[in-house]
């Protein structure tokens, strides 16, 4: 890989910089082909008959040792650069591929302030003969989204389509959307927590720990793009209402922006209470002649129906003469 660099032609100045650093002196790939051919050498004592007789009639070991101390001599300082402007290298050609595959999509637009809104954004990794789509409405500092829906409706994989689109966009990459602006920001994540019994780490301490990082980094100033998915649901629902709300205000407070998902309506009062810096949005099934399907679509407002029981029944878990109209 560091021979490919090494020759190719580069006009771009950034891609000029990473392979000077690989070629201008030892060339990086001529010291790494010398390490290869040393570590060679010393891996031909594994054979038996060479380390029965020809290793220590030679004292190969204390050659190899010898040859080792010298390569490290003259490149180890220089191998850490060479590493990094590979890794550098590998990244800006894997979003070059991903730009080059996928003309369609779209270069972002940057502010200098913090800010997140797009237009037709979907997740990169469902094709685009399934994909779809949603409207995110435009979030300044302090502003939040409380996505509220029934279960499997597309809550989740909204919230996961947003922070995949900015990593790419942050990463210089095009984004799945029609447009995106976006301003300044860290991305910080609450969702598919996991317990650890090795640790002694419940889900809901593990929750916990998470929700502190992201507050600790907006206390510090840093703009923060929170996205938190169904907040607080591992405790009962007086304290994860109350948490949730309070988690909620002191992120708003502190300037971050994002998005919250959760099963309780009552979070959404917090755009009454807000005069609507939070704005409520929400996802829902449709039922047609029993049948229940999802369409995937992100509403205004509050979600007015909810499916847990539907959904056990018609998986078979209770019956449906359990399920109350």
């Amino acid at each position: 890989m560091m021979e490919s660099i090494e020759e190719h032609a580069v006009k771009s100045e950034e891609l000029a910089r990473l392979r000077n650093i690989l070629a201008q002196g030892t060339r990086g790939s001529v010291a790494l082909a010398k390490l290869q051919r040393i570590v060679s050498f010393a891996e031909a004592r594994e054979n038996e008959v060479f380390k029965l007789f020809i290793s220590p009639l030679f004292l190969w070991d204390v050659h190899s040792a010898i040859a080792l101390e010298k390569w490290r001599a003259q490149y180890a300082t220089k191998l850490r650069s060479w590493v990094e402007a590979l890794g550098e290298f590998e990244v800006l050609s894997a979003i070059g591929t991903f730009a080059f595959d996928h003309e369609e999509l779209t270069v972002p637009q940057f502010k200098e302030t913090p800010h997140l809104e797009a237009t037709g954004l979907g997740h990169p990794l469902i094709r685009r003969e399934r994909r779809i789509v949603n409207d995110l409405p435009a979030l300044d500092a302090g502003g939040s989204l409380v996505v509220t829906g029934s279960n499997m409706s597309g809550k989740s994989t909204m919230l996961r389509s947003i922070g995949i689109n900015i990593v790419l966009a942050y990463a210089g990459a095009p984004v799945v959307a029609d447009t995106m602006i976006i301003g300044p920001g860290t991305v910080m994540t609450s969702m598919r927590i996991a317990d650890s019994l090795d640790e002694g780490v419940s889900h809901f301490l593990a929750e916990l720990l998470r929700l502190r990082g992201i507050v600790e980094r907006a206390r510090t100033g840093q703009p923060v793009i929170y996205l938190l998915d169904e907040i607080l649901h591992g405790t009962n629902h007086r304290e994860r209402l109350i948490g949730a709300k309070l988690v909620i205000r002191e992120l708003m407070a502190l300037g971050g922006l994002g998005l919250v998902s959760t099963h309780d309506l009552g979070v959404g009062e917090l755009e009454e209470e807000t005069a609507g810096r939070a704005t409520n949005v929400h996802f829902e099934e449709q039922v047609h002649e029993g049948k229940m399907t999802f369409d995937y679509r992100m509403r205004k407002g509050l979600v007015a129906s909810s499916n847990a029981l539907r959904l056990m029944a018609d998986l078979g878990v209770v019956p449906f003469t359990a399920v109350p109209e």
